[in-house]
């Protein structure tokens, strides 16, 4: 049985992939997609929650890939932060069009579009309802989305990391390769460490189970699910201490 506890969950910080957002297209923004997890949010912020999405960028640029490769990897990095920005700047108007007030925060100084973020700004923002954008990552080169929204959870004081991928949750090895992987339902830091499980790139997991930042791993492609991972303890690998 899973140590996960959903009453005890309030805020949460979810990262959110470019990837996710581009659907079945692969590239930029499929509405269809995005729409669904515009109504999921809603959905999640009418129960109540505080909550705040780290922005992915790979749905417009990696640093991964045949521009990125020609590029010194600061430059790559900082064009693949751009991207987050975007992907913020669509879902923050989207929610506002429905009348949800929303607030997004750069790690990058591009005043017109974004609040530098500071935790003091974000956690004002946050305890007034609002619902918060994350994006240009940590705002440094070499860090990942993903170590941005340990980071951001740590700062803000969440309950919860909600990492939203393509599978269930975390595996013993990668489902989509191996058919005798196993799903795995429960685990602590230690465990995953020693077992080398991807749960999130090596310099985020390893904040996470320094500052004891739990995690809950999803598969966001499933209708529903961004919401039903906080509530269901049955959902989704929940990474603990």
């Amino acid at each position: 049985m899973t140590s996960y506890k959903p009453e005890r969950i309030h805020k949460i910080i979810y990262k959110l992939s470019g990837e996710i957002l581009a659907g079945p297209m692969g590239f930029g923004i499929h509405m269809e997609t995005v729409n669904r997890i515009i109504d999921e949010i809603i959905s999640l912020k009418k129960l109540g929650f505080s909550i705040g999405f780290v922005m992915g960028g790979g749905n417009f640029f990696r640093g991964a890939s045949a521009v990125g490769d020609q590029l010194d990897r600061f430059m790559a990095d900082n064009v693949g932060m751009l991207a987050t920005i975007q992907n913020a700047i669509i879902l923050s108007g989207l929610l506002d069009k429905r009348n949800y007030p929303t607030e997004i925060f750069s790690a990058m100084q591009i005043d017109k579009v974004a609040k530098f973020y500071t935790p003091k700004r974000a956690k004002t923002s946050l305890n007034e309802g609002k619902i918060c954008f994350f994006c240009a990552g940590t705002g440094n080169p070499f860090f990942t989305t993903d170590t941005a929204a340990v980071l951001r959870a740590i700062e803000l004081d969440a309950d919860l990391v909600c990492k939203g991928t393509k599978v269930d949750g975390v595996y013993s090895a990668d489902p989509n390769k191996d058919d005798t992987a196993e799903f795995i339902s429960d685990i602590t830091y230690s465990d995953a460490l020693n077992r080398q499980l991807k749960v999130m790139d090596m310099t985020a997991f390893s904040l996470a189970r320094e500052y004891n930042m739990p995690i809950k791993v999803f598969n966001i492609t499933v209708p529903g699910n961004l919401k039903e991972a906080i509530l269901r303890k049955d959902l989704g690998t929940y990474v603990h201490a």
